[in-house]
């Protein structure tokens, strides 16, 4: 099929439901090709993919070495089932790379094929290891506002956000939200100490609905979707001490922040905190193929695979292609030194964006992780006010029509989580593009035309 950029859009728009596009809405940008950080779509139009797709371009887009990899194995087995005492040989492989990769005791894995899934199958897993164990009254999960965790229905509830719930109730019962570490925040903690406050308000929750219904508490490392929001340093040690008192299994959701983003292959080893699981997905295979895989404690796992096992079970649990794919990725991220580049161009790009950006009105603050930035956009510096959004004129979608440069709105910041291979002109690319716009932007959202 030869077809034109226009007719491209006609055809996207009369056949394809997009995640969050009203149907009034009548822009397409139809990609065909990327390398690298670089994208190109049907007019040619050659773009600068700040976002990693949805957090996941590792290694960049466009690497043959990986595209090799996945035509072999189709070649070779393309897919049998992983239920019941079958297996292959790519899952086996890649289950070992990763529980060496692991904190201890995380030897254990369970396959899915995304984000979405892993956290439904991590909260079954936290409920039933405590059924398991003749504890069957700890359904209880804990959660944060501010929280996205997929958007299947036990993620939908623990999300932080009524977005993910309104029209689709009734949710999961038994699902608490807490207040999310967000420091720059500091009116949500009363003139406390963040995290003083936040592990205070976890004890007195813990007390409110009995520690003894309590399966699990499921969070974000780092903050994604609610602004790329990072805790203190003492949040999550301070948050497993109490939770291991009082039996509480602790979920890491880590679908954005391994393989990598972080400069570490887990945010866990970033924080210095072991979860009971670690949910992962997207950097696994860099997004070349549907990929997810939960890192389960020896203690967890000895549990689940009593009796008659784990009775939970995707079509494409440990899929070959897909896992041997993960192999390959995990190889260039190592031999190609990723991580250590995460830290370092991370580094450079979060100087670049507090040099270009930090006097600007509308910025109340640049953070960052490896390649995890932010920039909170406000309306007032000292008050921190949200700065309002016109949806008819959002700062990243101008920042893309006029540059080039893809990022993405979250929260009222602009977040970036480009490939780890980008360059330093890259970043500096990307640094001017969001200058451009946001010295154009006035505290009541408006934009003036360049």
């Amino acid at each position: 099929m030869t077809l034109d950029a226009a007719e491209f859009a006609r055809l996207d728009r009369a056949h394809i439901i997009h995640p969050y596009l009203p149907g009034t809405a009548t822009e397409r940008v139809v990609m065909t090709e990327g390398a690298g950080c670089r994208l190109t779509d049907t007019e040619g139009r050659s773009y600068l993919d700040a976002t990693g797709g949805l957090w996941l371009a590792q290694v960049g887009h466009g690497r043959t070495d990986l595209a090799d990899v996945a035509h072999e194995q189709l070649k070779k087995l393309e897919y049998f089932t992983s239920f019941w005492d079958f297996s292959n040989d790519r899952a086996i492989e890649l289950a070992a790379r990763l529980a060496e990769l692991a904190p201890d005791p995380l030897n254990h894995v369970y396959y899915t094929s995304g984000g979405s899934e892993g956290v439904e199958a991590a909260i079954k897993m936290a409920r039933y290891y405590h059924h398991r164990r003749g504890e069957s009254s700890r359904t209880w999960i804990l959660a944060r506002s501010k929280a996205y965790h997929g958007v299947g229905y036990g993620g939908s509830s623990a999300a932080g956000f009524p977005l993910y719930q309104e029209g689709f109730a009734p949710m999961v019962p038994h699902v608490s939200h807490l207040t999310p570490p967000w420091p720059y925040r500091s009116e949500l903690y009363g003139g406390v100490d963040p995290s003083d406050f936040l592990i205070a308000e976890l004890e007195e929750r813990i007390a409110e609905i009995g520690p003894e219904n309590i399966a699990a508490m499921v969070g974000e490392p780092i903050m994604g979707v609610g602004g790329m929001l990072v805790p203190p340093a003492d949040y999550w040690p301070r948050v497993r001490e109490v939770l291991d008192r009082h039996g509480i299994l602790l979920i890491f959701d880590e679908v954005v922040t391994a393989y990598g983003r972080v400069g570490e292959w887990f945010a866990a080893q970033y924080f210095a905190t072991t979860p009971d699981i670690i949910v992962t997905a997207k950097g696994i295979t860099s997004g070349y193929v549907p990929l997810g895989a939960l890192l389960v404690g020896d203690h967890v796992a000895e549990a689940l695979l009593r009796e008659h096992g784990f009775p939970m079970g995707y079509t494409y649990n440990g899929h070959p292609v897909a896992t041997a794919v993960a192999l390959a990725n995990l190889d260039v991220i190592e031999k190609e030194g990723l991580l250590a580049r995460a830290t370092e161009i991370g580094g450079y790009l979060h100087a670049q964006l507090q040099d270009q950006l930090g006097g600007l009105e509308v910025v109340g603050e640049v953070r960052s992780v490896g390649m995890m930035l932010a920039v909170e956009l406000v309306a007032d510096r000292a008050t921190r006010e949200p700065l309002p959004l016109d949806p008819e004129r959002m700062p990243h979608d101008v920042i893309r029509r006029e540059t080039g440069v893809i990022v993405r709105d979250s929260a009222h910041s602009l977040v970036l989580s480009p490939p780890l291979v980008m360059t330093e002109a890259e970043a500096d690319e990307a640094a001017a593009a969001l200058r451009g716009v946001l010295e154009r932007t006035a505290p009541d959202g408006t934009i003036r035309r360049a």
